[in-house]
């Protein structure tokens, strides 16, 4: 491949195209109006805009991007996550247009977007699953009868969903008809599918994810998992790898399970297996994610293995070039997705203008981005503004990196997640390793975020009047005027 599109904005494009051009491979970005002076626009060697801000009429429109694809001659089209990346019917139409779609074959992306395929295709793998339906259910009656066997609380899912969507956790047999038809009408507006099952519901679970890659030639690996049960609105907010409860056996065990996964739907490329693990550490598949993952970075940092390259060697028709055995864990990582979001406004978005906009910087710090100072944070897409990303030999000197870089990023003009990570970080809960996907709820206080800000400007005030009375003290006892020639400077540099 000598060209490759990215069919994706922002931060994960830049990421993408920054390996391709390790690799000598020549990059087209994709643009909306309002992503006009994106970074990943100037970086790229040519540049297209597909149209208005309104993802449905720019980012999601997917024949138009292949049709700008062909006339530029490109060999290949990168999905990124989000958007397309995800979409059977698009994986197709790139195929039948002559051009390489990096990522698996469409069947894959078909079986693995619908939980209820999935578990159909690896039933014969012998996978622990989450007691419940391997059925779409729209009878409640029906539905009731299974929760009785399965026992309450019971969890109701869209078989087309993910985050969040169209999910509802039932622990009374009078509540279930209800959230039922609930379940299925938010299914049906947001996926267009209004299929449901039902599930056992895990009380506290852990969200631990395994990262897996497969050639053309039969070959498939994994990459040890991540921790991913931080989250908010059941979306992600700190990843680490590797978890801080896997042991050994039990990470062969479920890397094993990943790897068969992917073998249960022919799988090409770089991919993720999802499971849910309990508080006695018996393990369930979830669901598999057809893509590159956001919180990718942990994982290459702790094996040194950049994914998106080895998405590109998988799509040539490369085989691995390493085994299961050459791969090993080194030091720990760990994610902080910043988000333009109020922590203490349960997390809502705070779209605005990035006033002030400096990056940590410093050694094992890594931060992938596509803003910069001065931008707005565009209303239309996720508000993600960038991954933070620390490493270090240990969980708990990342953990140290990660505080020192969350107080070194300074960001004005929103509302962002930082002070919410710093917040996890020092948490004992999450420093003992003893938490799970309930951890907001369990432990997050709001409140405290403005206390400890409030506390902070207070000192800060008082230290700077100390330091000012200093300062009229050493004026009037005749040295050298030193007050006055701080406030003429300070005047002067406003002046500027």
């Amino acid at each position: 491949m000598q060209k490759i599109l990215i069919a994706n904005r922002g931060e994960i494009a830049l990421r993408i195209m920054r390996s391709l051009k390790e690799m000598g491979i020549q990059t087209v970005a994709i643009y909306s109006e309002a992503d006009r002076n994106s970074p990943h626009i100037q970086y790229a060697d040519e540049a297209i805009c597909v149209g208005p801000p309104a993802s449905s009429e720019s980012y999601l429109r997917g024949a138009y991007i292949i049709e700008q694809a062909k006339k530029l001659q490109v060999d290949g089209i990168h999905p990124g996550f989000g958007f397309l990346a995800e979409n059977a019917t698009f994986a197709q139409q790139v195929t039948a247009a002559g051009i390489t779609f990096i990522g698996p074959d469409p069947y894959a992306i078909e079986v693995m977007g619908s939980k209820l395929a999935a578990k159909e295709a690896v039933a014969t793998y012998n996978i622990p699953m989450v007691p419940g339906t391997d059925r779409a259910l729209t009878d409640s009656e029906e539905a009731i009868a299974i929760a009785k066997t399965i026992g309450f609380p019971i969890l109701i899912k869209a078989s087309a969903g993910g985050g969040g969507k169209g999910m509802r956790i039932v622990e009374h047999e009078e509540e279930l008809a209800s959230q039922m038809q609930r379940a299925i009408s938010e299914a049906q507006a947001a996926f267009g599918d209004g299929s449901v099952f039902i599930e056992k519901y895990i009380a506290s679970p852990r969200h631990i994810e395994i990262q897996i890659l497969a050639d053309k030639h039969g070959n498939v690996v994994h990459l040890f998992e991540r921790e991913c049960s931080i989250q908010r609105r059941h979306q992600k907010v700190i990843e680490e790898a590797p978890s801080a409860v896997l042991t050994p056996e039990l990470r062969a065990k479920m890397g094993q399970s990943a790897v068969d996964v992917a073998k249960a739907c022919d799988y090409v490329g770089a991919g993720t297996v999802e499971f849910l693990i309990d508080d006695a550490l018996n393990y369930y598949f979830l669901e598999m994610n057809t893509r590159l993952q956001v919180e990718h970075p942990v994982t290459e940092m702790i094996t040194g293995i950049d994914l998106v390259k080895e998405q590109v060697k998988v799509a040539r028709g490369e085989t691995l070039s390493f085994k299961q055995d050459d791969l090993t864990i080194n030091g720990h990582a760990l994610e902080l997705r910043v988000y333009a979001e109020d922590p203490a406004n349960n997390f809502l978005p705070d779209i605005g203008n990035l006033q002030s906009y400096q990056r940590p910087q410093g050694p094992g710090i890594r931060v992938d981005d596509g803003f910069e100072e001065g931008m707005d944070i565009p209303i239309y897409y996720d508000p993600m503004i960038a991954k933070l990303v620390t490493y270090a030999a240990t969980r708990e000197e990342a953990i140290a990196k990660m505080l020192r870089a969350i107080e070194e990023y300074n960001i004005t003009g929103i509302q962002t997640t930082l002070e919410f990570g710093r917040y996890v970080l020092e948490h004992e809960a999450f420093v003992s390793g003893k938490f799970d996907t309930h951890f907001v709820k369990k432990h997050f206080d709001p409140a405290q975020l403005y206390e400890e800000n409030e506390e902070e400007a207070t000192v800060a005030a008082l230290v700077a009047a100390q330091y000012l009375q200093k300062l009229k003290m050493q004026n009037s006892s005749g040295n050298d005027n030193l007050f006055e020639k701080q406030r003429v400077s300070k005047w002067k540099l406003n002046r500027r």
